[in-house]
């Protein structure tokens, strides 16, 4: 592996999109044990570059369904992120987590993220499965995901009513 330094070097070039910074997080993970990739992705988040620190993110959200540590920092370091960039990252990740873990043994999980007080945590639940029905689980149950989802349309964050709104809409389309 590349040196801490060249490797945020390579992936700060990456200005658009998240694709390369995607696919790096996959082979890092793929090539270490999994101790090794969660110590990798605690330095890459101390970056100062957004793009080292989505990197770190993904690394979180490819570990989180057999690593306790890595799900806990994603809610309560990640969120607290102030680049919009990660926190999309963030709502990438977490989608990893319930994909690897699957969707139905990760709504206690949704559930407890849709109610913390950080609008961030609940955006990445919101985002992260969009759209819904297009996810296991809830493609088979929609009204649960519009259950699930309703209880945040009125917050006073416009950021995650928004979210939230275009997820609901994204399912009255199907349903």
């Amino acid at each position: 592996m590349s040196s801490l330094a060249e490797l945020i070097k390579r992936v700060s070039k990456q200005q658009h999109g998240f694709k390369l910074i995607e696919t790096e997080a996959r082979l890092l993970v793929d090539e270490n044990a999994p101790a090794e990739s969660y110590a990798l992705s605690m330095k890459l988040f101390q970056s100062e570059q957004y793009q080292a620190r989505a990197l770190a993110v993904f690394i979180l959200g490819r570990l989180a369904s057999t690593s306790k540590a890595a799900l806990q920092f994603m809610r309560e370091e990640v969120s607290r992120d102030k680049s919009w960039q990660v926190q999309e990252i963030l709502a990438k990740a977490f989608d990893q987590y319930c994909t690897d873990l699957s969707y139905e043994k990760s709504l206690p999980v949704i559930k407890n993220w849709l109610s913390d007080n950080n609008p961030n945590v609940r955006r990445a639940v919101t985002e992260g499965l969009r759209i819904w029905t297009s996810r296991p689980y809830f493609k088979d149950h929609p009204q649960f995901a519009i259950e699930l989802l309703a209880g945040n349309k009125a917050v006073e964050s416009e950021y995650l009513r928004k979210s939230v709104g275009n997820a609901l809409r994204d399912i009255s389309k199907k349903h």
